[in-house]
């Protein structure tokens, strides 16, 4: 079997027709978790893989090509999937993923507090996945520690189950369709197309909005189109970026809250480079091929930022304590404290910089 394992190298497990896999969360966390599924799918050819995930995750990727035959939502369960626990609903779905007989079980959510126990209801044969001190052990366990690459760590995971890495990245075949839909939004005359999106879950990891303004003038003012991209809550945000790059004579436009996951994947895809903070859209677009420049505090890039950097840059705040009240915020994770501040921690980034790069990955693309 070809392949790089991670890690130490677990042997197959016999027999394996039907796999599940579990990843919740966000679109970042599955693009984490798409190396592994397409290590297991190589290293048991044949066998179903099922994505126990999000709804996003399952409109993402319905109809596209890749290792994830289906993707099944579980009903809310605490620290697997937000919102209020129902007890029926939750022992109805064990009762149907029993029926299933999966023959192997992959937790790849997280370090196992909750995803463990869950992960054991489904009945599986064999299980792997990782682990804290205080978690519920599987068959085979990774020792679950916070700085460590999240692709990494699930790829290690799946070697443990005896599959090796056939890609460290993750990789979204884009429909023509999808490509065509982008193609009509790009401005025929622009130098380039800069996709910018300003959002992110967490308010300390968005660069202050006032620098996206700033990289969109510097774009427009080159005869660059800019586009903002985001959901509902990055409309405000959007709206005066595409402004800010329209006074200084680009066509822009943002089209934050406004494109569902597949048109999202047309713009991503037909983009000249892409900016954004550590969020979905970054990670789409990079999986979709295009290049692009991260917005990062230095522990999320240590987790969560591009392994290469020919067609990815990444922007680095080494912010080490809140800038309000001086905790230590490199001691995250599961235990971790955390203060009632939200500053950006990206703010001393630069737009000069941002678009030296930006501009290089377009010269060299």
């Amino acid at each position: 079997m070809s392949g790089t394992f991670v890690g130490a190298a677990g042997a197959r497990f016999e027999g394996v027709r039907r796999i599940a896999v579990l990843r919740g969360g966000g679109l970042g966390d599955l693009m984490f978790a798409l190396p592994a599924c397409a290590a297991l799918a190589a290293a048991y050819p044949g066998a179903s893989l099922t994505l126990l995930g999000s709804p996003s995750h399952r409109e993402l990727l319905a109809g596209r090509p890749g290792p994830v035959d289906e993707v099944v939502v579980p009903p809310p369960a605490h620290g697997v999937r937000p919102g209020p626990e129902e007890p029926a609903a939750l022992a109805g779905f064990f009762a149907a993923m029993r029926a299933r007989e999966f023959d192997l079980a992959v937790q790849v959510h997280g370090g196992g507090r909750n995803s463990n126990p869950f992960l054991l209801r489904l009945g599986a044969r064999h299980t792997a996945g990782t682990q804290t001190e205080d978690a519920a052990p599987l068959e085979r366990n990774l020792p679950y520690r916070y700085y460590q690459h999240e692709t990494l760590r699930a790829l290690e995971v799946a070697g443990l189950a005896g599959a090796p890495a056939q890609s460290l990245e993750a990789r979204l075949t884009v429909t023509a369709a999808e490509r065509a839909a982008g193609e009509e939004l790009r401005a025929a005359d622009a130098r380039g197309t800069l996709v910018l999106h300003p959002g992110a879950t967490d308010p300390r990891r968005r660069w202050p909005a006032e620098r996206f303004c700033a990289l969109a003038r510097a774009a427009a003012s080159e005869g660059w189109q800019v586009l903002v991209v985001g959901d509902e809550t990055d409309a405000a945000a959007g709206e005066r970026i595409a402004a800010a790059a329209r006074a200084a004579g680009g066509p822009a436009s943002s089209l934050a809250g406004r494109l569902g996951l597949s048109a999202l994947m047309g713009v991503l895809a037909v983009a000249t480079v892409m900016v954004g903070n550590d969020s979905g859209p970054r990670h789409l677009a990079a999986a979709a091929g295009t290049p692009t420049v991260g917005l990062y505090w230095v522990g999320n890039c240590l987790n969560a930022g591009p392994l290469g950097r020919g067609g990815h840059r990444v922007h680095l705040s080494w912010v080490i304590r809140c800038p309000v009240c001086g905790v230590d915020v490199t001691q995250v994770g599961w235990t971790a404290e955390r203060c009632e501040h939200d500053p950006s921690y990206l703010a001393d980034i630069t737009a000069d910089a941002v678009w030296e790069d930006a501009r290089a990955l377009a010269a060299g693309r």
